[in-house]
């Protein structure tokens, strides 16, 4: 009776350790923070590229002069699109990368720019935050009155961080919006 109990116990260690040795490889085969993110042409301008799947793939097209603009604002190495929205016909946000990283994290430690266009064409109270994923990174900002942009704001970690754009006009707030960026969890 003790041996079986003895053996039972032993088989039963040695599943739970091939389980958790199973576990632990398959865990971090499937670590995105290794995985180099594919990049994809924006279709009408061979010069700037985007991460695949990340939002906004339908304004960067459209209008491929305003995009390009957009991307010269953060320096000539930003060229691939890690976002863009549209917020009405008030402003436009873009999200820049150079394709470099701060460390080995290729989710999260990309060097990330983020631009606010003001599409009204008159001077607004309005600004961008740039968060990084991570808590101990200061935000990044600029607000002010401004008729083209605010910014640009830079983060070193800003692979998975998320942008605040805000924008005043004579009526109130017409711009108050959080974005985060597409793949992160």
């Amino acid at each position: 009776m003790f041996k079986r109990s003895v053996l039972r116990t032993a088989i039963a260690a040695a599943a739970l350790a091939l389980t958790a040795a199973t576990a632990t490889s398959a865990g971090a085969a499937a670590d995105p923070g290794t995985k180099e993110p594919k990049i994809i042409e924006i279709r009408g301008n061979k010069d700037l590229k985007m991460i695949e799947g990340a939002d906004g793939k339908t304004l960067l097209e459209n209008n491929t002069a305003v995009t390009a603009a957009a991307a010269n604002v953060c320096g000539s190495d930003y060229t691939i699109s890690a976002g863009a929205a549209r917020y009405g016909n008030n402003a436009s946000l873009y999200l820049w990368w150079n394709g470099k990283y701060s460390g080995s994290n290729k989710l999260y430690d990309k060097y990330i720019c983020g631009v606010l266009f003001n599409d009204t064409g008159y001077t607004r109270n309005m600004g961008i935050k740039l968060w990084s994923n991570f808590t101990a990174d200061p935000v990044k900002e600029d607000f002010g009155y401004y008729k083209t942009y605010a910014g640009p704001v830079y983060q070193k970690r800003g692979g998975c961080g998320k942008a605040y754009s805000y924008m005043l006009d004579g009526s109130g707030v017409v711009v108050d919006n959080y974005f985060t960026m597409s793949g992160c969890n």
